[in-house]
């Protein structure tokens, strides 16, 4: 287990699949660093780099029986996946300012939840943060940021980039339109309770740039804040 002084703050972005994720992790870590800190990123799962990604991945493309079938046995396989990463996310913290994320824990409980047709403050999503956070020992993140992109705009772009890259093409999850709309609502209520930890919501009411403006005023703000020792 990696030992350092963790100096860094996590930052994780959730949201729908087409929910924009990627675009505002490039434009938080453009922004922070005209600010003068330093980022580094990461997305989950780790496809391409992790065996139980790959293996998650396989699943929902119809491979593996009924694998797919089971929410608790996807859910330990993606869980698994970020378990892998532990040392990473560590050393990240350890090295740089902010450590921004694309996805985390709480897209496991949201889309379980949906799954498992419960809120985002149900069993299941207890089940994946006592799982994750207290079992696994991965970070808990200083700041969880929700991309509240409407479920039909999220459908649309996640469908134009699965045409325009066959390497993105929709998986069962993306497919699933009820699905999204379930998850979209755990996801909600999950930030409306801080669930495991602080919460911020973008709901495209303001302009791209001020949201991110605004965003990157917070996460400054978080790393004036001295560490009074090591996060578990």
């Amino acid at each position: 287990m990696y030992s350092a002084v963790l100096v860094g703050r996590l930052i994780a972005v959730e949201g729908l699949d087409g929910a924009g994720k990627r675009t505002i992790v490039s434009a938080l870590t453009e922004e922070l660093s005209a600010r003068g800190l330093t980022a580094r990123t990461l997305a989950f799962p780790r496809y391409g780099r992790s065996l139980t990604a790959d293996l998650a991945a396989e699943a929902l493309r119809g491979e593996h029986g009924g694998l797919s079938e089971s929410v608790r046995a996807m859910a330990l396989l993606f869980a698994l996946d970020r378990a892998g990463a532990v040392d990473e996310l560590h050393a990240a913290l350890a090295a740089v300012d902010v450590v921004l994320l694309d996805r985390y824990v709480a897209s496991n409980a949201a889309y379980g939840a949906a799954r498992m047709q419960q809120p985002g403050n149900g069993e299941f999503a207890t089940w994946i943060g006592g799982l994750e956070f207290d079992r696994l020992g991965l970070p808990v993140p200083d700041l969880q940021v929700l991309l509240a992109v409407p479920t039909d705009v999220a459908a649309e772009r996640a469908r134009r980039r699965g045409e325009m890259d066959s390497t993105r093409a929709l998986d069962a999850y993306e497919r699933d339109a009820d699905l999204q709309r379930r998850t979209a609502a755990a996801y909600r209520t999950m930030a409306e309770i801080d669930w495991r930890g602080p919460w911020s919501v973008l709901d495209g009411s303001r302009s791209g740039d001020r949201e991110i403006t605004e965003l990157s005023d917070r996460i400054t703000e978080l790393c004036m804040i001295g560490h009074t020792g090591a996060r578990k």
